[in-house]
Parts: C-alpha cells; structure tokens; sequence
C-alpha cells in the first residue's frame, strides 16, 4: 500500500510537471511506501503525460512491461483532472485490465493520494434496467410477450428488488435478450426527467432508474473508466462533438493497451445492419408467431404492414445471401462456394432494394399512431422504435448504393448457426476520422503500450520507431517516446532460431514442426505456449501429439476444443507444467507470471492473410497510390504482432525462459533482421 499523508504546504502549488517528477523520483513521496521501487522509465512517463496534459498536447508513449504504465497515467491524471475540474477517461482493451484499474489501482489510490477523487465505470447504457420501462412491461406483459416472455420478466422483477448495480453483470444467469431489450435503458425512453429522482415516476413511489443513478455517478466522477469498443461505439454515436472535450465537454483521454485502438475504431465507426436487427427491430411492434408486441397493445389493426416488411425483410436477406454465393463461386473460377464467412462487396449491384420502402411504410404508419396514442410511455416507445427502424433503412440504403466514399464494404455470416447476415462499411483510412475526432480535439489525447515501436521500413531509419503507430491513428502531430523496461533480458530471456525449417508448402513441414515443438517442450518440461498463425494446423498438430504429451504425463490444452478462452488460462496457470496452444487472441493481452509460463514457441511469422476485406482495402490503397504494401503495411503489422507474442514471456523482475521461432524467414529474408531488431536485446541461438 502507497501511504501518502503529507499534504501539499499552503502557499502556490508547484506545476503539474515538477510535483509528479518529484514524487515518482527515487527519493520522492512514492519512495516512503514499502512497495514502491524507483524506476526511471516510470518516472519518465509520469512526467511525459503531466506534461502532455498541463500544455494540452497529445502523447504517445511504449512503456516496456514492467515500467508500472497504470500509475504512471494515473497519478497525472488524477491531479490534473481534480485541479483543473476535468473529467479522465481510461480506455482499455482487456476486461481484466479495466478490473485491475477499478478494483485495486483507482481504490489504493482513493486512500494513497493526497487529493480526493472520484471514479467509477462507464459501461452501455444497454447494461442498465430501467425501473420505469420495467413497471410499464409488467402493466402490458400479456400483449407484449408469450408465457415464457411473461415468466422471464417476473425473474428480472425479483433481481430488480435485490441488485446493487442493477446492470447485467450482477445476474447469475442472464435474462433472455427480447426481455431485457424491453427493460433495458434506451436513448429516448430513459432520462432524469422521466426516471430519475426527480421525476414523477419517482414521485409516485418508483424506484429511481438504475442507468440514471449510474448516469450521476459518471457525470460526478473525476475518473471514467471505459473499453475501447464502448468508447468508439460512443464516440461514433455522437451527433456533434464535443467542445473542449472528446465525450464530455471538458475531459481528456488516457488509451492503455493502445495497440489495439486501430482495429477497435475500425470496426465500430463505420456501418453494421443485420438480419437478426431488422427482425428485432419489426418484432418489437408486432411478432405473427407469438402476436405480441406494441400494437398490440394499442389494438389498432395495423399489423398486416409489420408482417408484409418482416416478410419483405426475409426475401431481401435471402437474396442477397444467393447473391454472395454467386460472387464467391464466381471468385474461384466457378467453383460453387457456399461456405464463405466474410465476403468483400466491390459494386452496388448486390442485389434489388426490395425492403427500404417496406420499412418507411412501417415507419410513415407508426409516426402516424403516435400522434394518436393518450399514453406517453407508450408514444415513447413507439418512437425510439421508428428511430431505430430509421436508422437501419438508413445503413441499407447507405450499403446497397455503396455512397460513402473510402468505405470498403462487406457481408458477414454472424451467430452460432451462421444464419444471420450482416451488411458492413468501414473507412479504408481509419487515420482521417480519429485525427479529427480524437486528435482535433480541444483537449490531450495520451496512447500508451509495451509494444507500439516498429522501424517505418519505408520511411527509413531516421524516422522514429513511433512513426508507423502514430500515422496509423492519426496522431502525427503527437509527442512521441520510449521508456524502455526495466528488466534484465540479457539474462532473463533467451531466443533459439531453427535455421532447417522446411516451407509450409513441403511436404515435410509439418513433420519438421512436431519435431521442434517436441525438442523444446522437453527443453522446458513444458510450460510453454505454442503461439500459430493458422488454427486448422494447430488443431491438427495438437491431436497429432496428444501421445506425446500422454507419455510425458503433460496436459496439452488446444484452442477450440471447447474451453473458453479464460478457463484455458486459469488451467494454465494453476497446472504448472501445462502446455497451451493458441491462435490469434493468445497472442497479446495474456499475463501469465512466474514459472508456469517458461518458454513461448511462435510457429510462424504473424504476416497478416490478406482474407478480411478491410486489410485487403488498405493494401489496394497502399498500391494504388504507388506504394509498397508489404514495407508499409504487412511488414510493420508482422513486427508489432510478433513483438506481442515475444512479450509473453516477461512479465516480472524474476521471470526467466526461452523464446523459440520455428521460422528460418528470420535467418534467410532481409527482412528477418528488423524481427530480432525489435525485440529486447538478448542471447540469441540457431538450433
């Protein structure tokens, strides 16, 4: 515990920058805590981000692991945001960094610091039950659900009476969604005025909203803490921005785990409309297979328009997904193909709007109800649907006329059976909208991470190693630094090199690959990840040396066999001598300390596969101007993702091991060098 008792003398206080040097010094206020350790990387951040935030600049700074990144922000921020009546939002990628922020950092901190300060979390407003919109469903749960609806939203009733928080995290077993989508608070239908202490509701013996006493609390708070996708889904929602501010009017933005910012922004800031919303969103008014829903609540007769647009809805669905067969067969030389996920739309001929005039029918019949409904709550409701019913013909529109320029569109399969169908734009640049939206702000914008540094191979090494990152987000005109870590690499870590690895493309590679694994797993008597790039090799390879791991008495746990991702880890970590193999998402953003973790084998250079239709975009993009995609793009991505995967292995001063690259691309490319050049410098061994 940091114990910081002494508070500032009267008189002038010093600037931001002088009095956080002071304290992360090796002799400063910090220091007189028994679990503090003087590190100059900290100490250095801490005074880059006063700096940035007491001259309204934007930062971007790699901090190493282990530099203490999160009071490094968080103490600046604090002190600025309390003396200058500002608002800071935290965003981060992971959930277990935003509950290590809210439930052991900010909560030390609360009783360390000499300044009192206030946080909370920033989570949907689609977490929260409405007490309000919950009284009236009871009132019309007859018309609006069938008895299973009806049974579910007693349940909700019951947790209503006992919850903190009233949000969905404190259910045991969460509600069905068409329920909780009727209780839930939503744009339009949940406000002070309607819901919160004071309003009438209230008044009359309602419980205050759940979402209205969080909306005080957030509107109270000093620091917000929020995920990346919330954060662009809200920044992407807002209709204006704000002035002085990038939410608020008057807040400033701390990024952790920024290296994922790019790819977050992507895919929340363009458009998504699905045949799941569109169902949804006309079933709300009126479901034939149940004959519940809003009209009939008003018992107007105007349902015969729902069931002619859901119908309508089906066909334009169906139709377009015979029209992605066709493409996709077409694309492999006539071949039939019906087995796509994700398919890049590159004209505006998919195929015929049958279900935008449909949809304004709807709209046009429902603005028409409105105006005659004596209920409020119920014109309430009828309204936020025809926004939503709005908002959707919009993006159809949008995506069959393919008019927003810069956008690269594509259909998805989505859900567990694949059957919902999703139309998708995104900007090819992501770079022009967040250098307005985030860096044009009247206010700091600070982006850290461990692993955001990667020599700009087309830029030429006299641009800095944060030049890739900071024009990827559009921060061109942010500070840029390294910290470096504090660790010992040269004798923490050690890297082997396999010079013999065969292509994949021979016959003997996977042969070559089973070999090497099994060397260095018996190197290190497990304990390792096994990090692949292609997860069909992975699941092979893991059924084909289950007898191997069997006679070594050694657990091999595979992803996706069936464990959830977080239940792997913890299996990991309690069984010491496991081994786990993993795709893409074990490669970054997975702590795992101390022994059990001794030793990462990465199978192959994590080069991109040019498969998902954004990145197929940008690299048409990078060429059509001239450039060079594989220097401007596949190779920089490359680098940064490898540098993840090597940053499994140290996460503490006491942490040892071995990293091991069965890819002798390393060895025989030019490009091998700038690999090893951007991970930390230690022994390095060709096996």
């Amino acid at each position: 515990m940091i114990s910081l008792v002494d508070v500032q003398p009267a008189g002038t206080p010093p600037g931001l920058i002088s009095q956080i040097d002071e304290m992360f010094s090796a002799s400063g206020r910090l220091s007189q805590s028994r679990n503090f350790e003087y590190r100059p990387q900290q100490q250095q951040m801490a005074v880059a981000v006063a700096r940035a935030l007491e001259q309204k600049e934007h930062l971007i700074v790699e901090a190493g692991t282990g530099v203490g990144k999160s009071l490094a922000y968080l103490i600046p921020a604090i002190f600025h945001a309390v003396a200058k009546n500002k608002k800071a939002i935290i965003s981060t990628h992971t959930i277990n960094l935003q509950e290590q922020l809210i439930l052991k950092d900010l909560p030390m901190l609360d009783k360390a610091l000499p300044v009192k300060f206030q946080f909370t979390m920033l989570k949907g407003r689609h977490n929260y039950l409405c007490t309000r919109r919950l009284s009236k469903a009871m009132q019309q749960s007859q018309q609006l659900f069938a008895s299973p609806g009806v049974e579910e939203l007693k349940r909700v009733l019951e947790w209503s009476r006992k919850t903190n928080d009233g949000s969905l995290s404190d259910f045991e077993t969460e509600p069905d969604p068409h329920v909780w989508q009727q209780v839930c608070s939503e744009r339009g239908l949940c406000s002070p005025a309607l819901c919160g202490r004071q309003s009438q509701f209230v008044k009359d013996g309602g419980t205050p909203c759940f979402f209205q006493e969080a909306r005080s609390r957030i509107l109270a708070a000093d620091v917000l803490v929020v995920n990346h996708t919330l954060f662009f889904t809200l920044l992407g929602g807002q209709e204006e921005e704000a002035g002085g501010g990038v939410l608020f009017k008057n807040d400033f933005v701390v990024f952790d785990e920024a290296h994922t910012v790019e790819r977050v922004a992507s895919s929340h800031i363009g458009l998504s409309v699905s045949s799941a919303q569109v169902r949804y969103g006309l079933q709300r008014l009126w479901n034939p297979n149940t004959k519940k829903g809003l009209l009939t609540v008003l018992r107007r007769g105007r349902e015969n328009l729902v069931e002619e647009a859901l119908k309508e809805s089906d066909k334009f669905f169906a139709a377009a997904e015979i029209a992605c067969d066709r493409i996709a067969t077409a694309r492999e030389g006539g071949q039939k193909q019906n087995w796509w996920n994700v398919l890049r739309i590159r004209s505006c001929d998919l195929t015929t709007d049958t279900i935008t005039t449909p949809l304004e029918r709807v709209r046009e019949e429902v603005s028409a109800l409105i105006k005659t409904v004596n209920d409020r709550d119920t014109a309430q409701e009828l309204a936020e649907c025809n926004r939503r019913l709005a908002e959707m013909r919009q993006e159809l529109a949008i995506f069959l006329s393919q008019s927003a320029q810069g956008h690269v569109y594509w259909v998805e399969r989505a859900g567990k059976t694949q059957r919902n169908l999703a139309l998708n734009a995104t900007p090819i640049n992501v770079a022009d909208y967040l250098r307005q939206r985030l860096f044009g702000a009247d206010t700091s914008v600070i982006m850290t991470s461990a692993t955001l540094g990667v020599r700009d191979a087309a830029a030429g090494e006299s641009v800095p190693p944060l030049h890739y990152f900071s024009r990827q987000v559009g921060g061109e005109k942010a500070t840029l630094v390294q910290t470096g870590s504090p660790f010992d690499y040269e004798k923490q870590m050690k890297v082997y090199l396999v010079g013999k690895m065969p292509d994949p493309r021979d016959s003997n590679y996977r042969s070559s690959l089973v070999h090497w694994v099994k060397h260095f797993i018996r190197m290190t008597g497990g304990k390792a990840f096994v990090l692949f790039t292609n997860f069909k090799l992975m699941l092979e390879v893991g059924e084909e040396m289950e007898p191997f791991f069997n006679e070594l008495g050694i657990e091999c746990i595979v992803q996706g066999t069936g464990t959830p991702r977080s239940l792997m880890l913890e299996k990991f970590k309690k069984d010491v001598n496991s081994v786990l193999f993993g795709a893409d998402s074990f490669w970054q953003g997975v702590d795992v300390p101390g022994e059990s973790l001794s030793n990462v084998i990465i199978t192959r250079l994590p080069f991109a596969v040019p498969d998902h239709p954004l990145i197929e975009a940008r690299i048409e993009a990078i060429e059509a101007r001239g450039g060079n995609s594989f220097m401007e793009f596949s190779l920089p991505e490359a680098i940064l993702k490898f540098r993840q995967g090597v940053g499994r292995l140290i996460r503490t001063k006491s942490d040892t091991g071995i990293v091991v690259v069965l890819d002798n691309r390393l060895l025989t490319k030019r490009y091998g060098k700038a690999f090893l050049a951007s991970i930390p410098k230690c022994p390095v061994e060709i096996a």
